[in-house]
């Protein structure tokens, strides 16, 4: 079993998948573009452009994150997550919180606490929740 976080963008996926790619050095595995679906869009997606991203996947070190454009309209917030990135060292750390944080909000900016040598939380320009830290183990 394996377990993957999947996001969901107001329209704003590819923009995300491209800082991603500069601020975490992800690799886009696959971007599908609702226009290169080879069925009709469902109900909820028929007034979505045909440039929005019906489905990107990005390798982030060992991990998969998926991501797309929700359907337009889609107020619902759901604000109890952040997504968790370790960082090798304390350099590695300080290299994705500043880039993540640009044009985003630091809640806890990165430094030593008791479980990490460097340790830091953010919401991106997108906002996402992120959490940085650095693996004491």
């Amino acid at each position: 079993m394996s377990l993957e976080a999947y996001l969901f963008f107001p329209g704003t996926c590819e923009q995300a998948v491209r800082f991603y790619e500069r601020a975490l050095g992800a690799e886009v595995e696959s971007l599908m573009r609702m226009s290169d679906s080879p069925e009709p869009a469902p109900p909820d997606c028929a007034d979505m452009p045909g440039d929005a991203i019906m489905h990107a996947s990005l390798r982030i070190g060992d991990r998969r994150l998926m991501a797309s454009d929700g359907p337009p309209g889609d107020g619902a917030a759901f604000k109890g997550f952040s997504l968790s990135v370790t960082a090798p060292d304390d350099a590695g750390a300080r290299r994705m919180f500043d880039a993540l944080a640009e044009g985003g909000q630091v809640q806890m900016p990165l430094g030593k606490t008791f479980w990490s040598s460097c340790f830091g939380m953010l919401t991106d320009r997108f906002g996402v929740g992120w959490m940085v830290s650095v693996d004491e183990g």
